[in-house]
């Protein structure tokens, strides 16, 4: 998905929001993104579209079942955070 998304801005949180939004609906569970660190997942996307394995290894063990939406969001802070963007927090905004 993150080489099929035409838009390098974005791209990133798009594809993690899609893909919690699929697990979501298959397992029940969505990515702890915040267990993950920054530059062991970075790595690990662009090493993807040779081998998958270290992308998976991550995500894999890094699932939650915690639903809530309060982690769904920490998920969106996360996703800022890989991308260099920090000023807001989600809880924040209110």
């Amino acid at each position: 998905m993150n080489i099929a998304h035409p838009f390098r801005e974005g791209n990133g949180r798009s594809m993690r929001l899609w893909l919690d939004n699929l697990l979501r609906a298959k397992l029940g569970k969505i990515v702890a993104w915040n267990n993950i660190d920054k530059n062991e997942y970075l790595n690990a996307m662009k090493r993807s579209p040779v081998s998958t394995g270290e992308l998976k290894y991550l995500l894999q063990n890094n699932l939650t079942d915690d639903l809530s939406k309060e982690s769904f969001f920490k998920g969106i802070d996360v996703s800022y955070y890989y991308e260099g963007f920090n000023t807001y927090k989600t809880e924040d905004l209110k």
